[in-house]
């Protein structure tokens, strides 16, 4: 497998995160966006929306962050990360669009803007952050993992940008449970993490 990446995309290291947490051999591509990798005819033939991450199986072209995670679940037979059940499937689902949904446009807009100069309104998308935190941090009330007893991909997919969100200014100080949460995360074994930058509140 190889895995079209870029280093501080947190969609791309959900990906990367995942396929180093079940040992899948993969390779790791670099695409540079600065230099508008993305946008060079031959990487639009893997995905015609320019994003990262994309992973490539042989033939099977996969773009979409939250479609690896399926994909390499499946493909490996990880029904411990994806249950085959249908509530548990459901469970899991709920997060992958939490995960496309609120943490896109909450944590993950925020760190746009430190990071990459995003033109967002920042008090907007930090309170939007703080919003879907809460909901998070009831969820993980006397729960160690977001959609099973165990972890599934639906953690990986909140994980990243979860992680990062202190590069946005959002503060992770008041959620307890979600940094005990993501401490879990990142004693799994085959953990990778997403490369840090001085930004936000990381700022030296």
């Amino acid at each position: 497998m190889k895995l079209f990446h870029m280093s501080l995309s947190g969609h791309a290291h959900r990906a990367r995160l995942f396929l180093s947490l079940v040992g899948a051999a993969h390779e790791i591509v670099e695409v540079d966006l600065a230099a508008g990798a993305h946008r060079a005819p031959e990487f639009l033939r893997l995905n015609s929306f320019g994003q990262v991450p994309v992973l490539v199986d042989g033939d099977t072209v996969v773009p979409d962050s939250n479609a690896i995670l399926v994909y390499v679940a499946k493909k490996l037979g990880r029904s411990d990360w994806l249950p085959e059940d249908a509530s548990g499937a459901a469970r899991v689902q709920r997060w992958l669009s939490v995960a496309a949904g609120p943490i896109a446009f909450g944590p993950a807009a925020a760190r746009l803007v430190t990071v990459f100069g995003a033109a967002f309104d920042a008090a907007e998308v930090i309170a939007r952050a703080h919003q879907i935190l809460g909901r998070i941090e009831a969820e993980l009330t006397g729960r160690d993992w977001i959609a099973a007893d165990h972890p599934t991909i639906a953690d990986v997919a909140l994980y990243s940008y979860i992680a990062a969100a202190p590069e946005g200014n959002v503060d992770l100080t008041p959620y307890a449970d979600i940094r005990a949460w993501l401490a879990r995360i990142e004693a799994l074994p085959g953990f990778v993490p997403l490369a840090e930058t001085p930004a936000g509140l990381r700022a030296a």
